[in-house]
């Protein structure tokens, strides 16, 4: 169970279950006929990305909080985390809506095939590819799971490329005191290569 709550893992459960969500929204999830002058009896499908509009985004929104939550700090994690939560959600709603209606999601979408605001009488079932995407959903959520439990042991982000020094900017020296560094120089304007003719002779 440690494992898994790693950063690692969780990224990788993530960025997963997001990538099932996404390849699945673009699978045929409903197929029924509809009884319509225009279409008349015909055979109508429709992908997940028809009839959960948006589905695709929220997968794409939840894998870039898998991976800000393991790469930003204390503060951007918990923003991370609020945004995975809220994705998930919607992602559940998107996808709920079309297994329990596969007839009321369909109609909309035949109709706007012959130009047709609103909806058109419809009767239809789903296939399998929305439980797929609910996998995906079960994989992110573990991923989320994960990083709940495990976010307390996680390390800070590495501070390798900062500039050692105090609070204020100085770098200090092999007393302890204060010293300006090239940096200082740059910034009020003066050149830290000329060392002056009196130190040339």
């Amino acid at each position: 169970m440690r494992r898994l709550t790693g950063k690692g893992p969780v990224a990788l459960l993530a960025l997963l279950g997001a990538g099932v969500v996404l390849v699945a929204g673009f699978r045929p999830w409903v197929s029924g006929s509809v009884a319509d002058a225009v279409l008349g009896g015909s055979r109508v499908t429709a992908t997940g990305s028809e009839v959960a509009p948006g589905l695709s985004a929220v997968a794409l929104a939840v894998a870039a909080a898998g991976i800000a939550v393991v790469a930003a700090g204390r503060v951007g994690r918990l923003v991370a985390l609020v945004l995975w939560v809220a994705c998930l959600a919607t992602a559940g709603v998107l996808v709920g809506r079309v297994l329990a209606d596969p007839s009321g999601v369909l109609g909309p979408v035949a109709a706007s095939r012959v130009g047709r605001t609103g909806t058109v009488e419809a009767v239809a079932s789903s296939t399998v590819w929305p439980w797929v995407a609910v996998l995906g959903l079960v994989l992110a959520t573990a991923a989320l799971v994960g990083a709940l439990v495990g976010r307390r042991r996680w390390a800070a982000p590495a501070r390798r490329y900062e500039r050692a020094g105090t609070s204020d900017g100085h770098v200090a020296g092999s007393r302890g005191e204060r010293v300006g560094t090239a940096w200082d120089d740059l910034s009020a304007g003066r050149d830290p290569t000329d060392v002056g003719d009196e130190r040339r002779t």
